[in-house]
């Protein structure tokens, strides 16, 4: 791999992986677990799984009576204690998830109090009760327990893992004593319906996919979905793990089962593949979904069928041996000495490859750690080793990296699996991270390259501090996304430079003040990241920025390594054992290490950035005071004032919905800010002066003195500079040490390059203007120790100065800003821009803005000065000398591929006064599309011609709305519809080569599906949805068909009761939980599109022949269109009127939300949104049969058949009139009122009614048996007849 010394990273980090579950105080359950031993026997054919649970349970106290669990979805089979039975109370929630089938979406608050069961930290669903027979025992301190991996309270460490590094720690004291005498708990169960807790991947009709499984964890808890334990973050203790499965792929859905089963109860379905499989990177098979106990019968080719299976889980493998009672079986056994929480153990089962990814060590390095170079391995599915290797090269580099600079590693080894079918980037447990199969790369794509590095190596910090070092509660939780960031960062620091550094940290900055708007500050986010995705996504990317400039300012105050130094005694600690109660980190304890290595008071920082929300806004003025000789400035914080409301985002509607639901507030806004600020002024010598201003009120006011007793250069001077240079003149020499040299953007300066490019200089009135000015240009917080946003009032020629004279990242990113966004833009602001682009000493995010910001100068008004300058640039640096005509494609350097990229997508955001793309613009992406050249590169183009495709498409897209009819028909008009066919036909080609040959990921059909709905949303082309459902079947890749889904709801198509149909059932019955939780987030895009009223029709009529009709609106009518855009209420009320009546969307979203396919959290969701449109009802109609009359035929014999006759009873007999019926049949048989006579009884044998559970829908009949001779009884005697 090319190019990995320069691998940048993006400023904006991908949506972490979401907690596995979110820590809560520790509940005292009056018992510890020291130790966990669990077997499981995984079975592909019926997706299911059998095991054994053996836990050491460590009594608090000797009046210990229940014991409570974790378990769902289990069927308990045995459970002993000490060896004996003991009665047990288990609720399975799941099984209580269901309602009465003829209930309606009214009831859902009935289904939703039942989903409060499964609560986070979920309560003890399994309840012990120990009886008498069950001992405990106060042990003597002196004596060991003999208890499984302990030695008084003390893990012991097996003897292979001796020469392992200092991977091994000492467990926690206060959990792990053993002060009474240990209960074993010995736990039998099954697992039929899966919904939570283990995945199975390539086992539906069709799924051409390897077969493969693995544990998944969500945030309320589903690792007692697998196995009973104590599901929370507070117990932590040793394990010992063995699974069991099949030898072989082909053994695993063989048809020799180990068990049989009841033909009645399992129904077998075939299902076929032949030739390879593939692993999920391109179009695959997938048939519908079984719900229900069945048997998969696969038939492979007999290569497929001979790929062995491997079993990945936490921990470190101690054996691997065949199944003594079946060959076609192996157990693998794996030991884990390190204690960690039940949410941190996972396991993946599959025919996976594996890699030896510690090749990549350099061999000085490995020379340099010797035993305490940690083992990194990989694990994929067949066919793409190389795509680890390639994706995967940074992470030996990375993990000796963090060794080295904070501390040893927790394990033993760490080992990488890739999956399909993951809802999130990585899902991270002890030693294993499984990453997800879309994170995988060819070695001819490099675009991926910025996220996957940062999602690898933060899931690799993770194993230090979140894994090994959890938090302690759920306000704590920053410090486990923050510190992996943060150390995430150093790492990419020292592989890609510190301009790489800086540059990402300042895009990040500014994102963060525009999301830190009204929510809650870090430490009170972190009970509320269950609510949304968006919620963790936040504080992934605010966490590591605080901790950030945190870093900045212990360095300024001690002079010290900052931070670094004080991660290095955080781990020690925690190695050791020492000031962290059970090993768990807390923000009290963080500040007071961070106040103790650091030598400073951190309490008003902690309070403003970890428990205090928002950000601050500078507003900052300079003055030179020539009397005094002073820098007179005045900073002023405006975060306090109200700005005006805003529209809501679509993207954030169901995070808004469900923090008004659950009611959570934004923090209060903080009123002022307090800290230090560097400001350094750069005087008229060049010699730069910092002075570090204390911040404590709204407004400070301060006097900084003038050092320089000489007068600033004049401008002349400069000018003189610039042709001397052109004309090579040397400036050591004697007489020029006056002169200021440029170190940046001091290109394109000769006569005849700023002839041929246009350019133009400084006017007369900014020479004057800057020959008296005192100083060259004044850089606010210097040193980066603010997260904020800053508006100084200086003038642009300083700013031009800094841009060219700062070596700073971040000061030329500021520079570059202020200048490209001026709404005045004169000739001298492209010239600067473009000089910037063009000069390769800039880093490559500097000219990509620069590039992007002069689109801004591309106005009529200007002779389209920007839109030439870049055309001009991408002809220089990419085309054949004097031709328009593109080289070859040349991405070896990435810097110059980004800038490549950076220029097509600015010239495609040039207007004209109309709001309209030239033609020129046109044209000129529709040639670089046509004769892009890609033969002689060495990588793939998928990606810069996607981006073409994009900008050629936002060229036909007006930023105004034609409101009226425009009769000048012209050429340019005619000329433009030819360009639109053109790039229609252009897309269509693509979107056909992807079927023929696809490209990676898709890429190209994804784009095309853009592109088009893009083009149909701005009236330019007509589409139907039959464009899109196409490729929303089952079966095609994934990606694809979310981009098509979510092209859809785009569109609006939700509101069509088949598409929407269609949505509800994928939703909630589709194999694949990423694809069901990306259609929740596409949900979420059409309810908002539809609360907003985007779409809708305004009652006001446009104008007509430029007359315009003024009259009086309705006030109440604007208010309630205002209010469903900007306030969370208004859209939900105006959402319910909208959809609360749609009798389809209540029945499909009703399937929906009853779906046995689905998990708590999914069903969570749903019935969120049904309880912002239904409203709820306590009554049901029921229905129910009529009686029928019983009839009854003789079939001779003595034998009597009842059945149910076709005549409906209608009316109750009344009491009265059955007491009377015997009697008056009696008289009827006898004729006369007060005759006697004798009695004939019939008496029939007795026999013993067979028993059965369930009632029958009639009475009891009893009916003689066959072949029994009746009982002829003659009795003499009278009885009255009434």
């Amino acid at each position: 791999m090319v190019g990995l010394a320069e691998l940048p990273l993006p400023p904006l980090p991908p949506p972490p992986a979401p907690p596995a579950a979110t820590p809560q105080p520790p509940i005292e359950r009056g018992f510890s677990v020291g130790h966990q031993r669990v077997e499981l026997d995984i079975d592909f054919a019926t997706r299911s799984l059998r095991g054994s649970t053996d836990i050491t349970i460590l009594p608090h106290s000797k009046d210990l009576k229940h014991v409570r669990l974790n378990c769902r979805q289990c069927k308990l089979t045995r459970l002993t204690v000490n060896n004996k039975a003991q009665n047990s109370e288990y609720k399975e929630p799941y099984r209580n998830l269901k309602l009465h089938f003829q209930s309606s979406i009214h009831q859902y608050h009935i289904l939703a109090k039942k989903a409060e069961n499964f609560k986070q930290p979920p309560e003890g669903e399994l309840v012990i009760n120990l009886s008498k027979n069950v001992r405990i025992d106060e042990l003597d301190p002196e004596v060991l327990p003999d208890a499984p991996g302990l030695v008084n309270g003390v893990t012991r460490k097996n003897s292979d893992d001796a020469n392992a590094g200092d991977g091994l720690q000492t467990p926690r004291p206060v959990e792990q004593v053993a002060r009474f005498s240990p209960v074993e708990v010995h736990i039998e169960f099954s697992i039929t319906d899966i919904r939570d807790g283990l995945h199975f991947v390539g086992l539906e009709d069709g799924d051409s996919r390897y077969p493969h499984a693995y544990s998944r964890h969500s945030p309320s808890g589903s690792a007692c979905s697998i196995f009973p334990c104590v599901d929370d973050f507070a117990s932590r203790h040793t394990w010992e793990f063995q699974i069991r499965c099949a030898r072989t792929l082909g053994d695993a859905f063989s048809h020799r089962r180990e068990h049989g089963t009841s033909s009645n109860a399992i129904h077998s379905t075939s299902n076929s593949v032949h030739g390879p499989l593939t692993n999920g990177n391109h179009a695959h098979g997938r048939g519908h979904t079984s719900h229900g106990k069945h048997i998969i019968h696969k038939n492979f080719s007999p290569e497929d069928a001979a790929l062995e299976m491997m079993v990945i889980c936490s921990g470190d493998m101690t054996d691997e041996i065949v199944d003594e009672t079946d060959p076609s079986k192996v157990k693998a056994s794996f030991q884990c000495t390190t204690p960690v929480a039940p949410q941190h153990i996972g396991f993946a089962v599959g025919p996976f490859e594996h890699v030896n990814l510690s090749e990549f060590r350099e061999s000085d390095e490995d020379d340099h750690l010797g035993q305490n170079a940690i083992p990194v391995h990989g694990y994929c599915l067949p066919g793409r080793a190389e795509e680890v290797r390639n994706t995967c090269i940074p992470m030996a580099k990375a993990i000796d990296f963090i060794t080295i600079e904070y501390g040893s590693y927790p394990f033993s080894s760490y080992k990488m699996c890739f999956v399909d079918d993951l809802t999130t980037d990585v899902f991270n447990t002890a030693a294993l991270s499984i990453f997800s199969n879309h994170l995988l790369f060819p070695e001819e794509i490099i675009d991926p390259i910025d996220n996957v590095t940062w999602v690898l190596v933060c899931a690799l910090a993770t194993q230090w501090i979140g894994v090994n070092i959890p938090p302690d509660e759920a306000r704590d939780f920053w410090l486990v996304m923050g510190l992996p960031g943060f150390i995430a960062g150093s790492f990419i620091k020292k592989l890609c430079g510190n301009n790489e550094y800086r540059y990402r940290q300042k895009k990040v900055a500014d994102e963060v003040c525009e999301l830190d708007v009204n929510r809650p500050s870090l430490h009170e986010l972190g009970p509320i990241l269950s609510i949304d995705p968006s919620e963790a996504r936040f504080m992934a990317i605010k966490a590591p920025l605080v901790l950030f400039i945190l870093d900045r300012r212990l360095v300024k105050a001690s002079g010290h390594a900052g931070l670094n130094r004080i991660i290095t005694r955080l781990f020690l600690n925690a190695k050791v054992g020492k000031d962290l109660p059970n090993g768990a980190i807390s923000t009290a304890y963080f500040q007071r290490l961070c106040e103790r290595f650091g030598h400073a008071k951190l309490d008003t920082f902690f309070q403003q950035w970890v428990y205090g929300a928002g950000c601050p806004r500078f507003e900052v003025t300079q003055r030179f005071n020539k009397k005094k000789l002073v820098v007179e400035m005045l900073i002023v914080q405006k975060q306090g004032v109200s700005a005006d409301p805003k529209d809501l985002e679509k993207d954030n509607f169901i995070r808004d919905v469900k923090e008004e639901l659950n009611t959570v507030y934004a923090g209060p806004v903080q009123p002022v800010f307090a800290g230090p600020m560097t400001i350094r002024i750069h005087e008229a010598d060049g010699t730069p002066y910092e002075h570090i201003v204390e911040i404590r009120e709204a407004t400070t006011k301060f006097e900084i003195p003038y050092n320089t007793k000489y007068k600033r250069l004049k401008r002349s001077r400069r000018q003189k500079e610039r042709a001397a240079a052109a004309s090579g003149v040397d400036f050591s020499t004697e007489g020029h040490d006056d002169v200021l040299l440029y170190s940046l953007g001091d290109v394109l300066q000769s006569e005849d390059e700023i002839a041929a490019w246009q350019l133009s200089d400084w006017s007369k009135e900014d020479e004057e203007r800057m020959s008296q000015e005192s100083y060259e240009w004044i850089r606010m917080d210097a040193d980066f120790e603010w997260i904020c946003r800053m508006a100084f009032g200086m003038p642009g020629y300083m700013y031009a100065s800094q841009l060219q004279q700062d070596r700073d990242v971040v000061a030329q990113l500021e520079s570059v800003h202020y200048i490209g966004r001026q709404r005045k833009q004169p000739p001298i602001i492209p010239t600067l821009l473009v000089r910037t682009l063009m000069d390769r000493r800039y880093f490559h995010g500097i000219r990509t803005t620069a590039a992007e910001l002069l689109a801004n100068s591309a106005r009529e008004e200007l002779n389209w000065m920007g839109l030439n300058l870049l055309e001009k640039a991408f002809q220089e640096l990419f085309c054949f000398t004097d031709s328009p005509m593109t080289r070859s494609n040349d991405f070896s350097d990435r810097s110059s591929y980004r800038i490549q990229c950076a220029i097509i997508k600015a010239i495609s955001k040039v207007r004209d006064n109309s709001g309209r793309a030239p033609l020129r613009v046109k044209r000129f992406l529709l040639d670089k599309l046509k004769f892009n050249d890609n033969s002689d590169n060495e990588f793939s183009d998928c990606y810069y011609v996607t981006t073409i495709l994009n900008a050629l498409t936002d060229s036909f897209l007006s930023k105004t709305e034609n409101t009226g009819y425009d009769f000048n028909y012209d050429e340019e008009e005619e000329s433009d519809g030819a360009l639109l066919r053109s790039c229609l036909e252009e897309l269509e080609r693509y979107r056909r080569m992807d079927e023929w040959l696809p490209s990676f990921q898709n890429i190209y059909a994804r784009t095309a599906l853009g592109c088009k709905k893009r083009l149909a949303q701005a009236g330019r082309i007509k589409v139907t949805a039959a464009d899109f459902l196409q490729y929303t079947r089952e079966g095609t890749f994934d990606l694809l068909r979310l981009d098509a889904f979510r092209e859809l709801t785009d569109m609006g198509s939700l509101k069509h009761g088949n598409i929407m149909q269609w949505f509800l059932w994928v939703l909630s019955h589709d194999p694949s939980p990423f694809v069901r939780q990306v259609m929740h987030r596409l949900l979420g895009l059409g309810l908002a599109s539809i609360a907003f009223g985007e779409g809708m029709q305004s009652d006001e009529a446009p104008p007509q022949s430029g007359l315009i009709i003024e009259q009086e609106s309705t006030t109440t009518a604007r208010q309630e269109q205002l209010s469903r855009k900007q306030t969370i209420t208004g859209a939900m009320a105006a959402l319910k009127v909208e959809l609360s009546n749609n009798l389809t969307m209540k029945k499909s979203f009703w399937e929906a939300t009853t779906s046995p396919a689905i998990g708590i959290e999914e069903v969570r969701d749903l019935l969120v949104i049904c309880r912002v449109l239904y409203d709820t009802v306590d009554r049901m109609m029921i229905t129910m049969n009529l009686p029928r009359y019983w009839k009854v035929e003789s079939l001779g014999r003595g034998k009597l058949k009842f059945s149910r006759s076709d005549h409906i009873r209608t009316k109750l007999i009344p009491k009265f009139e059955r007491k009377q019926l015997l009697p008056s049949l009696s008289r009827r048989d006898s004729g006369s009122g007060g005759a006697t006579g004798p009695r004939l009884t019939l008496k029939p044998p007795k026999t013993k009614m067979p028993t059965s559970s369930t009632p029958g829908p009639g009475p009891s009949v009893r009916i003689p048996s066959e072949g029994k001779p009746l009982k002829l009884k003659l009795k003499v005697g009278s009885r009255p007849l009434h």
